[in-house]
């Protein structure tokens, strides 16, 4: 085949393959865009879970969320650092935050020097001063902030 000999360009067929390439970069822009909108979303989600548990008065469920163990009454001596007494003392009608009324997730984010977890901020009962709550990525256990 010579140059001469060569094919007619398809400007229709040229055309297309634009729009089918433009359609492809803009579809991955939008999926990771939605894929980092929604990175904390599993832990949101199990915080969320907890603190209706606490707001339906539910506190052996919200321990099971708290400790990432649904079934941790068929097994209590697996937590002796947080046993549920105390989990009771904290997060119950006398702990720090007393009943809770209504909570709204605030923000979610990462401490600043790192580490293998998701801090979820929630206001509690409307009051200025903000939970944060620690959750582990991998186990989906929950602590205090380590980071201030």
């Amino acid at each position: 085949m010579t140059l001469m000999d060569a094919k007619e360009f398809d400007e229709a067929g040229a055309r297309r393959k634009k729009v089918r390439i433009a359609v492809v970069v803009i579809a991955l822009l939008v999926v990771g865009f939605l894929v980092y909108q929604f990175r904390y979303w599993p832990e949101e989600h199990l915080v969320d879970k907890f603190f209706a548990a606490l707001e339906r008065k539910d506190f052996e469920t919200a321990y099971g969320l708290y400790m990432a163990d649904p079934a941790w009454q068929q097994h209590p001596q697996q937590y002796p650092l947080y046993p549920y007494h105390e989990f009771y003392r904290d997060w119950g009608p006398g702990g720090e935050w007393g009943l809770v009324k209504n909570y709204k997730i605030y923000a979610t984010g990462e401490c600043p020097h790192g580490g293998s977890g998701v801090i979820v901020e929630v206001i509690v009962n409307d009051r200025h001063e903000h939970e944060q709550i620690y959750v582990q990525k991998k186990e989906k256990t929950f602590s205090q902030s380590p980071c201030s």
